[in-house]
């Protein structure tokens, strides 16, 4: 009774890890980002007699982007709406909005506002990066084929790889999630970009937020770890009650 109690547990956990991980793999909603670019105004000398000077208005320039694993999306927006990042990111982003791969080229890093040696780094720490996330992904999904297939035999062993290979998923997908704080909070890309900005727009800004992809990582870490010490424990129970 003990034994079936812990396998339906382990089963949910499980099944509720694999969920969270690969929606958090699949969604590029990583990052949040939004930039803006505030252009004062200048007078201008106006078609009238005397020359007026006309005064032009302020403008205000947004660029709202996403990133995930798969794309890192840019468009601009009206700065006049309210809501505005929740609004156009998850019910209204525009047609217009251009996306580019994200494997190798993690926001804000580009070959005009990093050196060369600033863009190489950042390009090996992404691929170890998206390494560990591909591995993560496909260690959970392997364990739950491992665990499906040790159902109907009872076999310990299966039971014990499966556990295995989702402690594994955890290890690395917390070892994702750590990398993207220090790349976000730690490291000086962001800094480095910025300032590149505010040589060309004095009035730059630059806001960051973690997306729900990154919130259901620690969700999905949790049951990982979770579900595979349980999935070890059952393995080795039954090992012991067929000797």
């Amino acid at each position: 009774m003990k034994l079936s109690v812990a396998l339906f547990f382990a089963g949910l956990f499980g099944a509720l890890a694999a969920v969270f991980i690969l929606l958090s793999f699949g969604t590029d909603y990583w990052l949040l980002a939004s930039e803006r670019c505030h252009t004062r105004p200048q007078g201008t000398v106006g078609p009238g007699a005397r020359g007026d000077v006309v005064m032009q208005e302020d403008q205000d320039v947004v660029v709202l982007y996403h990133e995930g694993f798969f794309w890192r999306c840019s468009f601009e927006a009206d700065t006049n709406d309210d809501g505005l990042i929740w609004k156009l990111w998850f019910t209204n982003q525009p047609h217009s909005k251009v996306c580019m791969h994200s494997y190798l080229f993690p926001f804000p890093v580009s070959h005009q506002s990093h050196n060369a040696t600033e863009y190489d780094s950042a390009i090996i720490y992404r691929g170890f990066w998206s390494i560990f996330m591909l591995i993560g992904v496909v260690a959970v999904i392997l364990g739950g084929f491992f665990i499906i297939c040790a159902a109907p035999f009872a076999s310990h062993c299966l039971y014990k790889a499966g556990g295995g290979l989702f402690l594994l998923s955890g290890f690395f997908l917390l070892c994702v999630v750590v990398m993207y704080v220090v790349w976000v909070q730690v490291l000086d890309v962001v800094d480095v970009y910025v300032e590149y900005q505010r040589s060309v727009c004095p009035d730059f800004r630059l806001s960051l937020s973690y997306g729900l992809s990154f919130m259901f990582a620690p969700i999905g870490i949790f049951f990982c770890l979770l579900s595979g010490l349980l999935f070890l424990l059952i393995g080795r129970t039954i090992k012991i009650h067929c000797n």
